[in-house]
């Protein structure tokens, strides 16, 4: 069974840092992209940043570019997403997810295994 485990969400002022992790059983990263994705109430889930797991390539979107920087362990099995210079719109339900495909991943949100999220405040 493959488990997506988030941790490192929390309440932080807007200017704050926050890392997310995301630890993976059953799985192995190396064959797979793994994204980070969020959902504020009342909007669409949207991809934040991936990474490969074979190349490491990353990418953003733009309204993160330049604040967050994702990363991976590959001994620990995890992904990281240290959040730098966060603002008040951060504030979502984070999920981490992986999948084989990126176009699946930021054209349609879409991925095969999904964790249970982690919530991020950012107050003002």
């Amino acid at each position: 069974e493959v488990q997506l485990v988030e941790s490192g969400g929390g309440l932080v002022q807007a200017g704050g840092s926050l890392r997310l992790s995301c630890t993976g059983s059953g799985i192995t990263f190396d064959n797979e992209i793994i994204a980070w994705f969020r959902q504020a109430p009342g909007k669409e889930r949207e991809a934040v940043s991936s990474i490969s797991g074979w190349d490491g390539s990353t990418h953003y979107a733009a309204s993160v570019k330049g604040r967050f920087t994702i990363s991976k362990d590959d001994n620990k099995n995890t992904i990281y997403l240290q959040m730098n210079s966060l603002k008040p719109e951060d504030t979502a339900l984070y999920y981490c997810a992986a999948d084989s495909n990126s176009l699946r991943i930021w054209a349609l949100s879409l991925a095969d295994y999904w964790g249970q999220g982690t919530q991020v405040t950012v107050s003002t």
